[in-house]
């Protein structure tokens, strides 16, 4: 009579999902070394490019026997201590460590790791109480799903800071530029308000949508310190709103020139190069992957025609109606933002040669370990 507890199916995938996101999974279990083995074998937990092929036993940990600790795969039959100590051992490398687990003896382990994922159906009420994460289907893909999500919500949130900060920016040089040009009140309170209504609050919003980018997952991990605005953030943000500023401030001053009521091109050209950018800031700009976004640059729009052509809302923003050519100068600058956007974007992307050392120091200092029994 044989038993059996052979992995999930799915569980070689995942494992190379971990992988190719720069996340290098651990097998570390109180079984037995051919056990450990087999089961690193199945999952295919080496891959091709490890060198790491043996098992190494917890006693070996405890005799001092291996010099390097992060250069194992597969550790078989641990104690809690040695679970700390191989923990420990990545933390002190740098590393960002996760630990799943689901028996007594893991718990130290998931309190010690930084993220602490303890199973929710066949987990130990010790393991749930340390961890800092319960899975309620015991799937580790969940995790890895989870990272995926995590990356889309970090990547919008920079977005939105490079694209609100950006537009902020320009507002604020538009109005100490602007004077000295020859504009003696560039914009009004109220148009200032209606502009940041429209872009930071119907767009800015609905940027949080925005679907994960295609490679999401075949990309390494950012380094732990590095800023929100690291990676190219803030120089996206330089551009962008350099290229806003300039291309408002010269509808402003042709429309002046022309003897066309130049602040209210001015509010529209500054309005308009906004929502040029938000669509230019977007992974995929031409899909329809996020409705919302769409919805709410359409609705800008609308919006901002009413502050010009709806004589109530004119009116209260001290705006005029504009002809066509007037118009047409002002909505110019949309296409002007996209395209600033997008340059910002190929520039200074994180995937670019000035930043592959970031990558590099990511590969090397963010891991994962997974724990087995």
């Amino acid at each position: 009579m044989a038993l059996s507890d052979p992995p999930k199916p799915h569980a070689a995938a995942t494992l190379a999902s971990c992988r190719a996101a720069g996340i290098t999974p651990i097998l570390v279990t109180g079984d037995h070394p051919a056990t450990a083995s087999a089961v690193a074998d199945r999952v295919e937990l080496l891959g091709p490019n490890t060198t790491a092929d043996h098992v190494v036993t917890g006693k070996d940990v405890a005799a001092g026997r291996v010099p390097d600790l992060t250069a194992v795969r597969v550790f078989a039959r641990t104690d809690p201590q040695q679970k700390l100590d191989i923990v420990a051992a990545w933390r002190a490398r740098g590393a960002i460590t996760a630990m799943t687990g689901d028996g007594v003896n893991d718990g130290p382990a998931l309190h010690q790791a930084d993220i602490g994922i303890a199973m929710g159906g066949r987990g130990t009420e010790v393991a749930r109480q340390a961890a800092d994460l319960v899975l309620t289907d015991d799937e580790l893909s969940t995790v890895v799903a989870a990272i995926e999500e995590g990356r889309r919500v970090f990547d919008n949130i920079r977005r939105f800071l490079v694209y609100g900060m950006a537009g902020g920016a320009a507002e604020i040089l538009v109005m100490l530029i602007g004077p000295l040009l020859g504009l003696p009140l560039p914009l009004r309170a109220g148009q200032i308000l209606w502009i940041n209504l429209l872009t930071h609050g119907l767009t800015g919003v609905a940027m949080g949508a925005e679907p994960a980018s295609p490679g999401v997952m075949r990309r390494p991990p950012r380094r732990a310190d590095q800023h929100i605005l690291g990676g190219g953030a803030w120089q996206q943000l330089l551009l962008t709103a350099t290229v806003v500023t300039v291309v408002s401030l010269s509808a402003g001053l042709i429309a002046q020139a022309w003897d066309e009521p130049w602040q209210s091109v001015l509010f529209l050209a500054l309005l308009a190069a906004q929502l040029g950018v938000v669509l230019g800031l977007r992974d995929r700009p031409m899909t329809l992957g996020n409705p919302f976004l769409l919805a709410s640059v359409l609705a800008s729009a609308l919006l901002a025609a009413a502050a010009l052509y709806f004589p109530p809302l004119g009116a209260v923003l001290d705006t005029e109606p504009l002809g066509w050519r007037a118009a047409g100068l002002a909505t110019a600058c949309a296409p002007a933002g996209f395209l600033a956007a997008r340059l910002a974007r190929a520039t200074f992307r994180p995937g670019n040669p000035r930043h592959l050392h970031e990558r590099g120091a990511d590969l090397a200092r963010h891991e994962a370990i997974e724990s087995e029994g």
